[in-house]
């Protein structure tokens, strides 16, 4: 990655986290025993069936302002300026780590994008360039977000999958991500890709491919924030997960985001750094092959966890990993706060700074030029180790009462409580795994 904050994006080293890693994993295990233990004999009947989930009307002025046209134009507009500066930046800039648009990509884009959803709500949805620009040629041609074919529904979020793992890729195996000119190309094609697929699916081309969007949506579905017709409501973040839609390709996408984020930590632990400087085989290869594997492994163990169960009549076994593959997006939310923490907040200065130089002339266009980095997050070692923890772990605990609330939709009476052990123990595969590697790297 680029230098300083880039090249070790993540939590910086288990000298960060100043705590017993042995304490922390088997805390974090029974938390989740005890977690399922309270939920088989305190909650027997599903809360949450993802389709009447109302909340509490939020106050009619906010309401009203976000549902206004201003709003969304305001909105549009900031994404449409934002993408202009990175595209001068990409196009005009140096070929320089302290070019801004490597902060914007990797920083504002990848990191704060899905925390911003998770306060805000479905944010790229609402900023999002390229339905943008797709809606606005729309109008010019008399069209209404409908494209010229109807989007295949066995497609599903596989699209969305694809272009999410092209992305990490990109990020964290290719060895010429942090140089301009494999940026622009992958920023070139996704644009292309996004409008051609607006013209010829519509807006729900948006809905289920764009890797972003999907990304932020998924994450926006633990806010307490949730658009119906036109009105603004509050609700549990339960609730809100509850809703996300059952489609192909579901499993895949987080098995992307929790299995690139664990690859992440593992290929800066020592035992992977000492073998692959200990062997001839190239190490883009090794990590190529690495992280499709954790991606893969994610995926295989979900699904291991999921079908290991009795199912209604009717109902096929092979679907019941989408139908509770809702249940990792807790776990990623969790790892993402854990993973990219120090990242999100030092390398996300250091952007808003390099912004006021897009041409590494000297320049202070917006006047942050001289504004320096507070690393005070990393002064509190302790602090910080016991926040990425508790997120992890609490991930998890939301996972497992999402899952057991779905599990009671889903599952035949009589396999409603022990039907859900190899899914907790899949969970618990997770918590140690995901863990460890946070102490590892």
């Amino acid at each position: 990655m680029v230098p300083g904050g880039f090249l070790q994006h993540g939590i910086g080293g288990a000298k960060d986290l100043p705590l017993p890693p042995e304490l922390a994993i088997a805390g974090a295990v029974a938390a989740l025993a005890v977690s399922f233990g309270v939920l088989a004999l305190a909650w027997r009947s599903p809360r949450y069936d993802g389709r009447e989930v109302l909340g509490r009307p939020a106050p009619a002025w906010l309401s009203s302002l976000t549902a206004s046209t201003g709003w969304h134009v305001a909105l549009r507009t900031i994404g449409l300026l934002v993408f202009g500066f990175g595209a001068f930046a990409a196009i005009f800039g140096q070929d320089l780590l302290t070019n801004p648009v490597f902060g914007m990509f990797y920083v504002w884009w990848w990191v704060g994008l899905p925390v911003a959803s998770l306060l805000l709500g479905p944010v790229w949805r609402a900023v999002s360039p390229v339905r943008t620009i797709n809606a606005l040629v729309g109008r010019l041609t008399g069209g209404r977000g409908e494209g010229l074919y109807a989007y295949p529904a066995r497609l599903g979020y596989w699209p969305a999958a694809l272009g999410l793992y092209a992305f990490v890729w990109i990020e964290l195996v290719y060895p010429h991500g942090t140089e301009l000119g494999p940026l622009r190309l992958w920023c070139a094609m996704y644009v292309a890709v996004m409008l051609v697929g607006g013209a010829l699916f519509g807006d729900t081309f948006y809905d289920k491919a764009d890797p972003f969007e999907v990304y932020s949506t998924l994450l926006s579905k633990l806010s307490v924030w949730k658009q119906d017709d036109g009105r603004l409501r509050v609700l549990s973040p339960l609730a809100n997960l509850s809703t996300v839609e059952v489609r192909p390709g579901l499993l895949g996408v987080v098995s992307v985001l929790f299995g690139s984020t664990a690859f992440d930590s593992f290929r800066d632990s020592t035992p992977w750094v000492q073998f692959v400087q200990s062997t001839d085989v190239d190490t883009t290869v090794l990590n190529n092959l690495a992280l499709i594997a954790f991606c893969v492994a994610v995926g295989l163990i979900f699904v291991a966890g999921s079908m290991a169960t009795g199912v209604e009549p009717g109902t096929r076994r092979r679907d019941l990993p989408n139908v509770f593959a809702h249940s990792i997006v807790p776990i990623v939310a969790g790892y993402i706060v854990a993973h990219y923490l120090t990242y999100l907040v030092e390398v996300g200065q250091q952007t808003l700074i390099q912004a006021s130089d897009p041409l590494s002339d000297g320049s202070n266009w917006f006047g942050t030029a001289g504004w320096s980095v507070s690393y005070a997050i990393s002064y509190h070692p302790t602090a910080l180790a016991t926040t990425k923890v508790l997120a992890v772990v609490l991930g998890h605990v939301v996972g497992v009462i999402a899952a057991h609330d779905r599990a009671l939709t889903v599952l035949p009476e009589k396999h409603r409580i022990i039907g859900q052990l190899p899914l907790l123990v899949a969970m618990v595969a997770f918590t140690v795994g995901g863990l460890y590697l946070l102490f590892a790297a």
